[in-house]
């Protein structure tokens, strides 16, 4: 059931177990690790079958590599989903992870694991009895916690930078910005945004946790499906994936897109979409990248805060790389990324 989805991806491997006692496929995506261990969250997520959770995990764990190429950490990339015929709670869900630690562990390192969909720093402290590659325990179990406000503040660091090149100042006051999911990370950054000064308009699957947080902050809030036709200055999709497509590019009425979620783009020429509608795209795995970053240099680098937040700074710095070479050669923002993604392993690997 997978053998079309492995040949097309181009990664090293993929660790596949099906866990009896939990009914749970186990799936480990080493993408690359040219530039150190693969490293990436844990998705904990229900899958129609088993061959969409692999392709889900085969997807993200390339986006890592890009993300921590990208980020300048000596890391490759990688994911592990854990396809449940439902989310487990209680002795259930602690039983899943020991076990799949025990999985983690049998990788010697090849693969570090992190929190992603549904799993949290607790739920790496019970990976952690059993494995010593895991990244994002909680401060009391040795770890860094939770790495969401970091991945916010990089966000937001690249969203100003994108505003600065398509406005000419990267001053928010009176700008427009629609953020799309106000979960771990769209609150804190609707919170930033809001406190420089943005006007916002907010949506969220969960409507409630929406219209409290619009509440909180003086914002609008929109339908899931309406916030594609918000009249902003900026859009900031951070939730699910693929959420830039054929059928919502024409839609966006924004002159920057820059948010938290991965793999925004449905298809890669997407990122040709937007560019003729002259919309500024910020990749989103150069923007999301604070969290890897957190984890990194706090628990594997032996780095202080100090030096975490100059790293988050530096987000901004490589977004502009990445503008100039779009302009340079011509060519989307997505595809200058690549270029550099490419140049970098390349060097990497020699």
């Amino acid at each position: 059931m997978f053998e079309d989805l492995l040949p097309a991806w181009g990664g090293e491997e993929v660790v596949v177990r099906f866990d009896e006692p939990g009914a749970t496929w186990m799936l480990v995506c080493v993408h690359s690790t040219v530039l150190g261990p693969s490293a990436g969250g844990t998705r904990l997520k229900v899958y129609a079958e088993p061959r969409d959770a692999l392709e889900d995990g085969l997807r993200l764990s390339s986006a890592m590599t890009s993300k921590n190429t990208m980020a300048g950490l000596p890391l490759g990339g990688g994911k592990a989903v854990l396809a449940v015929p439902e989310i487990p709670t209680g002795e259930r869900r602690r039983d899943l992870f020991l076990r799949y630690g025990e999985l983690v562990e049998s990788l010697h390192g090849t693969y570090r694991t992190a929190c992603d969909m549904n799993t949290s720093s607790a739920d790496m402290d019970v990976v952690g009895e059993r494995s010593s590659f895991v990244f994002a325990r909680t401060e009391a179990a040795g770890g860094s916690g939770t790495s969401a406000p970091a991945t916010a503040v990089g966000v937001f660091t690249g969203l100003r930078t994108a505003a600065a090149h398509a406005f000419g100042t990267d001053d928010l006051a009176g700008r427009t910005v629609a953020v799309q999911g106000v979960g771990a990370v769209g609150e804190p950054l609707a919170r930033e945004l809001a406190d420089h000064g943005a006007r916002l308009v907010l949506t969220d699957v969960d409507d409630v946790r929406a219209k409290e947080l619009a509440q909180a902050l003086n914002a609008e809030t929109a339908g899931t499906e309406e916030i594609y036709d918000a009249e902003c200055d900026v859009f900031a999709p951070c939730a699910t994936g693929g959420v830039l497509s054929a059928e919502t590019i024409p839609r966006l009425r924004c002159r920057v897109v820059a948010g938290a979620a991965n793999n925004q783009l449905a298809q890669p020429g997407d990122a040709d979409g937007l560019a003729e509608r002259g919309i500024l795209y910020a990749p989103d795995y150069v923007v999301n990248a604070g969290g890897m970053i957190h984890l990194a240099s706090l628990e594997m680098l032996g780095e202080d805060v100090a030096a975490r937040d100059e790293r988050l700074r530096g987000i901004g710095d490589t977004l502009a790389e990445v503008f100039s070479l779009a302009e340079g050669r011509g060519i989307s923002t997505a595809a200058a990324a690549d270029a550099i993604v490419e140049e970098r392993l390349a060097a990497g690997g020699t």
